[in-house]
């Protein structure tokens, strides 16, 4: 098991669009052995990643809710991570 998925089920709020696309793209990344794919495996990479985020997105849709939060917080929802996520946009990471 890929120790740096998250579990997204449970969360408060619930699990969003770009934190389960972050999940699916790790995912992806762990079964491929693949970090930034190259050109000729771009396309079938973000397929992929597509695909993982939408059954993902159902899975979660479709399960009945968790009695207990995730032992974790998603690093999506880390003030250190967000932070980052935010000086790379503004170009100075």
């Amino acid at each position: 098991m890929c120790r740096n998925i998250t579990e997204l089920r449970g969360l408060e709020p619930a699990a969003t669009a770009e934190e389960i696309e972050a999940a699916s793209r790790q995912y992806v990344r762990k079964v491929s052995g693949i970090t930034r794919p190259s050109g000729a495996n771009v396309e079938a990479f973000e397929e992929a990643v597509a695909e993982v985020t939408a059954i993902t997105t159902r899975l979660l849709d479709g399960l009945a809710p968790r009695r207990q939060p995730p032992k974790t917080v998603p690093p999506l929802r880390r003030p250190e991570v967000r932070a980052r996520i935010e000086a790379r946009a503004a170009g100075t990471g």
